[in-house]
């Protein structure tokens, strides 16, 4: 399971600052088709930028509540948010929401859902809290399908099975439509988000999962530092010679209550 302290929470921040980040968060808003005065429920918010972004669109009017469990990652959204009246930051499980039921008009929930062990309880709540006719937006990514130009690609793969077992559900996309009809949603429907990047920069979306896997295999003895440190020498190399090519598919699911 990823803790994310403080160090990673920051570094996590500035990959989603990054274009490829940016734009899952736009197609998010549009896919929800938010209106002014709605109450939306931000599900594992980490450093509050979706939950930003969403109370712009609702306005001054609208609430908008962003929970997540890290106390470093509240931190960051807290300070982020401060001065938008409309946005409520709190720390909290999606799996025991103390909010009542029929009370949101829309619910986001972005990279979450593959760090919990009980997922349809965590949509059952999410269900729950909406409205009739309330709306809810997921991304969540396959890593199955990765494709990294390396120089290894034994040493990818093992970099990438280390981290799939350090989370609960890394292939969640296969069966989450079939979750949300189980959970009473319907309307489910799904469409993809690749991130892409050609080029090797320290914060940009791949660049940082490489940084955090070989700082995981590292500490658990799984790979030495000559090894890490001739991994990201031959990205930097690749990326100067224009073949640096990284890819891995993430998944927008829509549906209503």
């Amino acid at each position: 399971m990823v803790e994310y302290d403080e160090q990673l929470s920051k570094e996590t921040e500035r990959g989603y600052l990054m274009p490829e980040i940016v734009n899952q968060r736009s197609r998010t808003i549009a896919a929800l088709h938010l209106q002014a005065g709605e109450h939306v429920l931000d599900v594992g918010c980490g450093m509050g930028l979706l939950t930003q972004e969403l109370a712009l669109a609702v306005g001054t009017n609208g609430r908008i509540l962003g929970i997540d469990n890290s106390p470093s990652m509240i931190k960051l959204a807290q300070k982020r948010c401060t001065d938008i009246s409309q946005i409520d930051i709190q720390e909290a499980s999606v799996t025991t929401l103390h909010e009542p039921d029929n009370s949101f008009d829309a619910v986001t929930c972005a990279q979450l859902l593959l760090y919990l062990p009980d997922v349809p309880k965590a949509l059952a709540e999410m269900h729950r809290i909406l409205k009739k006719g309330g709306r809810i937006a997921i991304v969540e990514t396959d890593w199955r399908g990765v494709l990294f130009n390396t120089m290894d690609e034994s040493f990818t793969k093992s970099l990438f099975d280390g981290w799939e077992a350090s989370i609960p559900s890394p292939h969640l996309p296969g069966k989450l439509s079939m979750l949300l009809r189980q959970a009473g949603f319907t309307a489910v429907s799904v469409q993809g988000i690749p991130i892409i990047n050609t080029s090797y920069l320290p914060d940009n979306y791949s660049a940082g999962m490489v940084t955090y896997m070989l700082r995981s295999e590292l500490e658990k003895g799984r790979v030495t530092q000559e090894q890490a440190d001739a991994y990201v020498a031959d990205l930097k190399k690749r990326s100067d010679a224009g073949e640096y090519f990284f890819c891995v598919n993430r998944f927008l699911f829509t549906a209503v209550k």
